[in-house]
């Protein structure tokens, strides 16, 4: 590596750590790094991998429920670092969008993928302001701003916060496996309060709702004995929080777990490895890609237990045209041993059917 591109990796990153992958040299998670807000809200161009995800529920003003997912990708290309073009794509920027309907029965899913720049696609640094074309989320004030214009729907939705970050893991610093080199700078924002429109088929709808941000960055998140992940987000009826996952090997046992609980009152707690446990339940076959994903869970986090029960099975988003990816992201109800519903949210299931490449 020669000085003066290590100077320049550095000079982007929070700590002074590298990590050699891919021909290229990215900044390193490691523990103690404080996150800082609003600051840390924004792009972490050093990294290899960066994501901002909303996920949540909508309901109609005629009582009807969808799920929606708002999706921003940022994958950095260090193997361009020494090309002095300003064509090299140093940092690709890729978008998922998806629409649980269950009067449709199947996920309504779009995507984009640009190189960074020249007016095309952006990710800033120090806020959050991330587009792809016409397809953007943006903080302004005090809310969230997301627009997308499918091919099917578009979205137009503001999430207001009410609740401070919830860190996840040690103050932020999550680890992914056994190897703490495997992490993550991770945090979240759940209970957003949503407002705005869902358009599809020539009909305009207001909705009202709920929703969950995830604000997540690595450059070496995925254990080499794991296969994907199975993770939920789910916004507690009382007011709090809940975020819990697995690493999966390839014979379906777990190889490190982790999560986050927020009770009503705001206490939060850190969740070690023993303390969260998924067993798979019932399961549905994508009649399109043949993958099989069990789309019913019993969770254990802590002392709270509940029930994962979909809003409706075929919620698979096929996303090999950017990312390169399959996998099953849905919206999901939390429900009590006696039936009740403790809160909704999302789970996303990676990594059936075949390893997934970050």
């Amino acid at each position: 590596m020669n000085r003066r591109k290590c100077l320049r990796v550095l000079a982007a990153a929070p700590l002074l750590g590298v990590v050699r992958a891919q021909g290229g040299v990215f900044a390193e998670v490691t523990p103690g790094y404080v996150l800082r807000f609003p600051a840390d809200e924004g792009s972490h161009p050093a990294y290899r991998t960066e994501w901002w995800y909303v996920t949540g529920w909508l309901r109609e003003e005629s009582g009807a429920e969808r799920g929606f997912q708002v999706t921003f990708f940022r994958s950095r290309i260090a193997a361009a670092d020494d090309n002095p073009s300003a064509f090299a794509p140093r940092q690709l920027l890729f978008a998922h969008a998806g629409l649980s309907d269950p009067g449709l029965g199947h996920l309504l899913h779009d995507e984009r993928a640009a190189r960074e720049g020249f007016g095309l696609a952006q990710a800033e640094v120090g806020a959050v302001r991330v587009w792809i074309g016409d397809w953007s989320l943006r903080e302004e004030g005090d809310v969230y701003r997301a627009e997308v214009q499918g091919a099917d729907f578009s979205l137009e939705l503001t999430f207001g916060r009410t609740q401070p970050p919830l860190l996840n893991g040690r103050d932020g610093f999550s680890q992914k496996g056994p190897d703490p080199h495997a992490a993550s700078y991770y945090y979240s924002l759940p209970q957003l309060e949503v407002r705005g429109r869902v358009a599809r088929a020539g009909r305009e709808t207001p909705v009202t709702g709920q929703a969950w941000l995830d604000h997540e960055w690595s450059s070496e998140m995925l254990d080499p004995r794991a296969v994907g992940w199975d993770w939920i987000g789910i916004n507690l009826a009382d007011g709090g929080a809940l975020m819990a996952f697995r690493m999966r090997r390839p014979d379906g046992t777990s190889l490190w777990s982790g999560g986050t609980l927020r009770a009503r009152e705001g206490k939060t707690r850190s969740l070690a490895p023993a303390e969260v446990r998924f067993v798979p339940g019932r399961s549905w076959t994508s009649p399109r890609t043949g993958i099989t994903y069990p789309v019913e869970w019993s969770v254990r986090a802590g002392d709270l237990a509940i029930q994962v029960r979909p809003l409706m099975d075929d919620q698979e988003n096929d996303a090999r045209g950017s990312v390169g990816a399959v996998y099953w992201e849905g919206a999901v109800r939390a429900i009590s041993a006696d039936s009740r519903t403790l809160g909704r949210g999302y789970l996303e299931l990676t990594g059936y059917g075949s390893r997934l490449q970050l």
